[in-house]
């Protein structure tokens, strides 16, 4: 395995203590070797890049880099720096590394580095012959816009076909995400009533309480639109509004999420609210009249049966009120009101909600309607809750990334996007990327600009309010 970006923040936060877990839980080749790779500027030597990866295990890791599974571990990395006018002290270190393990070994090549090296790095690999019996993992963006997702692709392609691309989200690596499967097709409880006759909207939740963390440059060029919605929140959209697919393999599985991809009418500039917190502006790096998002939230719709007139409202946003990755599916009222109103509790106290939580470990929570004791009929809100951790044990669980670095090993696509479904996504963009509306304020802490409630108008916000 090569990493590409070795020493950055990517592989010191996730890659490199996801790996060793991986190696720790049996689920790494007895043989494999691990190459790191950076720019010639940014080279180490293998006791070098042995001691970053201690010092990022130690830092980001479950498991202290110490005993024998460290050593092990520990003894199967190497580096080798790679320019694309000089590739030899890669080229050398493959070479060792595969005298190394022996056979003919595979290739898996993790480009965690800026969008605009993809290009240099894939061309690179094609050049020096090392694409042969290779995969390939691709970090997000992918592309910015049509034209550039599609330039991207035809760069990959050129070099590997698509049954050996990864375009890697770690989101979609949640036990959550199987979880959505399991409940709406696993469950006779849930799946009749998955569609427009019992559903009336459905929220995508995922706000950031953090802000850009000096990241200026990168989200400068990318906003929260094409860094969070395009990228994460329509793939979970993918998942939730999925037809039923005619069996678990990686094929059936993007074929049915791709054709949810292809039903996105075009997102119209009016149903989108873009927002920026306060003070952004004068973050180190970012232009005082920046007209760039911080915050996102808009109204989906889908041309199909079984989600026509059912909104999908999806928000994203730095700085906000909490961290949570939350999917909200509110139901229809009973077509006939028998229970007198509330009013001091207002319209809140009819809904009927199932919530999927994806913080890990995760947990689903379904909201409904019981009598208060006492004598007269009023209604209060209840809730049952599964919650993974209380259920099951979760010492051994995975995260996003380990989840997906393992699954790209294996060959299995299923937690993957795939090429035509991300440019079906940037063609339902492009009116929104043509005429984005202003950015409109927001305070720090808060759950963004003024204008969401009147984007979701008849419904009310899971968040903040919901539990």
């Amino acid at each position: 395995m090569v990493l590409f970006g070795a020493t950055g923040d990517l592989a010191r936060r996730k890659l490199l203590p996801g790996l060793f877990h991986l190696a720790k839980a049996g689920l790494l080749p007895s043989r494999c070797r691990i190459v790191g790779s950076a720019p010639a500027r940014f080279a180490l030597s293998d006791e070098d890049f042995r001691k970053h990866a201690s010092e990022a295990v130690a830092e980001f890791g479950r498991a202290k880099p110490e005993g024998r599974a460290w050593q092990e571990f520990e003894g199967a990395l190497h580096f080798g720096a790679a320019d694309p006018e000089d590739p030899g002290p890669l080229l050398s270190a493959v070479r060792e590394a595969e005298r190394a393990v022996g056979g003919s070994p595979r290739r898996l090549f993790h480009l965690a580095v800026p969008p605009t090296a993809f290009g240099s790095v894939v061309e690179m690999l094609g050049a020096t012959g090392l694409a042969g019996n290779a995969r390939l993992i691709v970090e997000k963006p992918f592309g910015t816009d049509l034209p550039s997702a599609r330039a991207l692709n035809g760069t990959i392609h050129a070099v590997f076909d698509e049954s050996r691309v990864f375009r890697i989200d770690h989101f979609l690596g949640k036990e959550s995400v199987d979880n959505i499967l399991a409940l709406r097709f696993a469950n006779g409880l849930f799946e009749p009533v998955w569609n427009r006759d019992h559903i009336s909207h459905v929220q995508i939740d995922v706000p950031e309480s953090i802000g850009i963390e000096g990241r200026a440059h990168f989200f400068e060029g990318t906003g929260t639109f094409r860094d969070m919605i395009v990228t994460h929140l329509f793939q979970l959209l993918g998942f939730v509004a999925m037809e039923p697919p005619t069996s678990l393999t990686a094929k059936s599985l993007r074929d049915e999420k791709e054709k949810v991809f292809e039903t996105v009418k075009p997102l119209e500039p009016a149903h989108v609210i873009r927002g920026q917190y306060e003070g952004y502006r004068a973050e180190p790096g970012v232009d005082p009249r920046s007209d760039t998002e911080t915050f996102a939230a808009l109204r989906v719709e889908l041309d199909n049966w079984r989600w026509a007139g059912v909104p999908f409202y999806l928000r994203s946003g730095k700085s906000l009120g909490q961290g949570r990755h939350v999917v909200t599916l509110g139901f229809r009222e009973p077509a006939l009101r028998m229970f007198p109103v509330d009013a001091r509790r207002g319209r809140d106290v009819r809904g009927n909600r199932l919530v999927v939580d994806f913080a890990d470990p995760g947990r689903i929570a379904a909201r409904f309607l019981v009598k208060d004791p006492g004598p007269a009929m009023h209604l209060s809100t209840a809730q049952m809750t599964f919650d993974y951790a209380e259920s099951f044990t979760t010492m051994h669980s995975l995260e996003g990334y380990e989840r997906l670095l393992l699954d790209a090993m294996l060959g299995d696509q299923s937690l993957f996007t795939r090429s035509d479904g991300i440019e079906s996504l940037w063609e339902a963009a492009t009116p929104l990327l043509d005429d984005p509306p202003p950015v409109e304020p927001y305070a720090p802490g808060s759950w963004g600009p003024g204008a969401i409630h009147r984007l979701i108008a008849l419904h009310d916000w899971y968040l903040p309010d919901g539990r």
